[in-house]
């Protein structure tokens, strides 16, 4: 039997025989942004894809609309607490469904709707249903497009829907547990700042009250002149953080006198472009830079791309390159973030990078590239790209000049292999027990199968 019929002999209940109302929201224009958008103060959380998962919400990346755009131009998207959330178009799981929490008010974007039902006591039933392995299939099962698949109103009313009183407690209490795992690695990768800072001996200085008299600050002019003017740059605050590297003890080396190769990417050709000649790639863009491990090559988001031999042999990659992303960013996130190719990312992959990212080969001589790899990873942590970066047309630019002449510390070649192989332990420490929190969830979601359909499929 296949599953829309072993689901349906389960149930007399469709998604539509609960929803009293159902509203879709639309993006204000970005390039308005004064008009649409503010704070997380002032503002109104206007939900996307990302912000929407089983367990809840997620406010880490969440965008905020003025209070006029909610009221007014947005008005009819309203979602309040116990409402049922859905995602409708998108890459990756289709129908992932978020309950709002008690005493939210916020609004959404066009790949999202807003449901709200006749018995608001059954939306965690609902989206429990939703969120499992057998709704996401049946949802996967009526949506429409290619690389982008949609669901309409009519394809998501349709989903059959099995109530039970027990899965959506089951799911609490996995998602409870997932939470503690996932807490537990976020300690450790926490960790790791801590322990490089403290091996190198930097002493991170204190944030400064936020007065008139701590803004204002007197720079020589012989240190102007002649270079770029920018206020933040010779503030106090970066100033004392320029000066807390430079008071360590250990030798230091310019980035640029460690390099052997440097060398912008390229964004190649559409890989549907037809050429015997070309060289399909996987190209790694900056989506690809992973904040908390290194590289995530998620398939629904991976892009291929094309390069003639001569282009390819100059970007090509090898182990222990590094990448940094010398284009991009965000308002709580400066350029600057680095990759490290490891062996094992190589495997069953012909990889190259696009024109926002800039390749750094080291001189194994001189430094033990994962160590640098490291290092840099710290200094953008601590924000000390933030000071070397310019912005136009809404993308942050690192200034390659400026970050080449960044001092790195070295200390001799055993300790920075000692500082490289605790950080990677860590690291390591940290995805397996990540893995261990999705285990938790794969769980539930299995026992979840059995209680729904039995030995029917």
């Amino acid at each position: 039997m296949d599953l829309e019929a072993a689901v349906i002999k389960r149930t007399k209940y469709k998604l539509r025989d609960f929803i009293k109302l159902m509203a879709g929201g639309i993006t204000p224009k970005i390039t308005e942004h004064d008009k649409y958008y503010s704070n997380s103060t002032d503002g109104v959380p206007f939900l996307r894809v990302q912000n929407l998962a089983p367990e809840g919400l997620h406010y880490s990346d969440c965008k905020y609309i003025n209070k006029e755009t909610h009221n007014r131009i947005l008005k009819r998207s309203k979602v309040f607490q116990g409402d049922l959330l859905i995602k409708i178009t998108g890459v990756g799981r289709m129908a992932v469904t978020s309950v709002a929490p008690e005493g939210f008010e916020g609004n959404i974007n066009q790949h999202i709707v807003v449901v709200k039902t006749k018995k608001p006591e059954l939306n965690e039933q609902i989206a429990a249903f939703l969120n499992s392995d057998i709704g996401e299939m049946l949802a996967t099962h009526r949506s429409t497009g290619g690389t982008r698949p949609a669901l309409d109103y009519t394809a998501l009313r349709s989903i059959p829907i099995i109530l039970n009183d027990n899965i959506s407690d089951i799911m609490k209490k996995a998602y409870i547990k997932k939470k503690e795992k996932e807490k537990e690695s976020q300690s450790l990768l926490d960790s790791i700042d801590t322990y490089l800072l403290q091996e190198l001996g930097i002493t991170i200085p204190s944030e400064e009250k936020n007065t008139l008299e701590s803004r204002m600050f007197y720079v020589n002019s012989n240190k102007v002149v002649g270079g770029r003017f920018d206020p933040k740059k010779y503030s106090k605050k970066y100033q004392n953080l320029f000066s807390s590297i430079e008071k360590v003890l250990f030798p230091k080396k310019r980035l640029k006198d460690l390099l052997i190769d440097s060398v912008s990417g390229n964004w190649g050709e559409e890989d549907t472009k037809t050429d015997e000649n070309l060289i399909s790639c996987l190209t790694i863009r900056a989506t690809e830079f992973d904040n908390k491990y290194n590289l995530n090559f998620d398939n629904s988001r991976v892009k291929y791309r094309k390069y003639n031999p001569v282009v390819y042999e100059k970007i090509k990659l090898s182990p222990n390159d590094i990448l940094i992303e010398k284009s991009g960013g965000s308002n709580n996130q400066p350029v600057g973030r680095v990759a490290f190719i490891e062996k094992e990312i190589m495997e069953n992959k012909v990889l190259a990078y696009s024109n926002f990212i800039h390749k750094i080969v080291i001189n194994e001589t001189e430094a033990i590239p994962r160590y640098v790899f490291e290092y840099l990873r710290l200094i953008h942590n601590i924000k000390i790209t933030e000071v070397m970066q310019t912005q136009t047309n809404g993308i942050r630019n690192l200034i390659m000049e400026e970050y080449f002449n960044l001092f790195i510390i070295l200390p001799d070649k055993n300790k920075q292999k000692t500082i490289a192989d605790e950080i990677s332990k860590r690291r390591k420490q940290a995805l397996d027990i990540e893995k261990q929190a999705e285990e938790i969830v794969k769980k539930a979601k299995l026992q979840i199968e059995k209680i729904l359909l039995g030995d029917t499929l």
